[in-house]
């Protein structure tokens, strides 16, 4: 037991104030969310130059009698690197936009306003007050203990978490693609037929399909997802069950649907789209964007965390987990891959190319 003076006391307070930043923690999240909410990101944007408290509070219609209460909500998101303050051409102090706020407005065609709202949604959060009760029952992952139902069966009989839940994949696919069809066009090249699955509302095959005109696109997903969808020239909706089989192609692309599943689901998931594709000398393989996990060491310790993060959360609301390379690796062995390459472009996760 630490003792009340000399070092003893100073570990004893340094270890408080360990805990006391993991315990309210929370209050970023939330305070991002409620900026989102309000539509602070695109009140800024829209000022054209840094914008003053009193201007932010009157452009948002909040009651002047709050006017400190915003001061303290965006003295919270400047410190966490949300927001900035520079000097106006009138020479007073305003806020303005950091790169990560960007990314929030609703113009972009890469915000990440709806990936951000489903995340931090109740119906996404509760299940982490359940997380203990989970590891003593026998319930798949804390979701079911929460809500008497997975995931997927949730989003299937809830037409509005079903939504928002694909609008905030869409919103991640948008990022994504643009940074794949920016720096790994040449993956595409060659192939005629692509399926994506698990591909929601159609994001992803929509900006393939536009990219390249020459490649028929399907979409394959659960038929709740897609059964109201409209295709076009080289863009198709089919609805299915992935376990079951995957329409033929000359490449699957699998978009952070792997995490979602244990080992053995993964295997049987790589089986099905070994069986739809060609051998690779005939241009065969699948194409996953995925996670890559790494144990990285000092200024990449952050990166490290929110890995740590997202495997926590595939635990929590489906079946699955992050993977480091030799995780990986076995998954393509037992599902019968001779190899694969991993290109390291997309922040957090890569994209893997795997061939029969």
């Amino acid at each position: 037991m630490a003792s009340v003076d000399g070092e003893g006391s100073n570990e004893l307070v340094q270890a408080q104030a360990h805990l006391w930043n993991h315990i309210f923690n929370f209050i970023n999240p939330m305070s991002l969310k409620c900026a989102v909410q309000l539509g602070i990101p695109d009140t800024i944007q829209n000022h054209g130059q840094p914008i003053t408290l009193s201007e932010l509070v009157a452009a948002l219609s909040i009651p002047p009698a709050k006017t400190q209460a915003v001061y303290r909500l965006m003295r919270m998101l400047v410190h966490s690197g949300f927001f900035a303050i520079q000097k106006s051409p009138q020479d007073q102090e305003g806020y303005v936009l950091t790169p990560s706020s960007r990314l929030l407005l609703k113009g972009n065609p890469t915000s990440m306003s709806p990936f951000l709202l489903a995340m931090l949604d109740p119906i996404l959060i509760t299940p982490w007050n359940f997380m203990s009760a989970w590891f003593m029952g026998s319930e798949l992952n804390p979701f079911e203990t929460a809500h008497g139902r997975t995931m997927w069966d949730y989003a299937g009989q809830d037409p509005v978490f079903n939504e928002f839940f694909n609008e905030a994949m869409a919103s991640d696919a948008r990022l994504v693609m643009s940074v794949v069809i920016k720096e790994c066009k040449e993956i595409f090249e060659g192939l005629t037929s692509l399926v994506d699955v698990g591909g929601g509302t159609g994001t992803v095959a929509k900006i393939l399909a536009e990219t390249f005109p020459h490649l028929k696109c399907t979409v394959f997903d659960l038929p709740h997802v897609v059964s109201t969808l409209q295709g076009s020239n080289n863009l198709d909706y089919v609805g299915g069950d992935l376990f079951d089989s995957i329409p033929t192609a000359d490449a699957i692309f699998l978009k952070w649907i792997m995490h979602d599943w244990s080992e053995e689901d993964c295997v049987k998931i790589l089986k099905q789209c070994k069986k739809a594709i060609p051998t690779k000398d005939k241009g065969g393989k699948v194409i996953i964007v995925d996670m890559v996990m790494e144990d990285k060491k000092g200024s990449e310790h952050e990166s490290t965390e929110t890995q740590l993060f997202l495997d926590m959360m595939m635990m929590t609301l489906v079946t699955g987990r992050e993977r480091n390379e030799k995780e990986w690796k076995k998954l393509f062995l037992e599902a019968g891959f001779s190899h694969y390459k991993i290109t390291p472009v997309l922040g957090l996760r890569s994209l893997i190319e795997v061939y029969p």
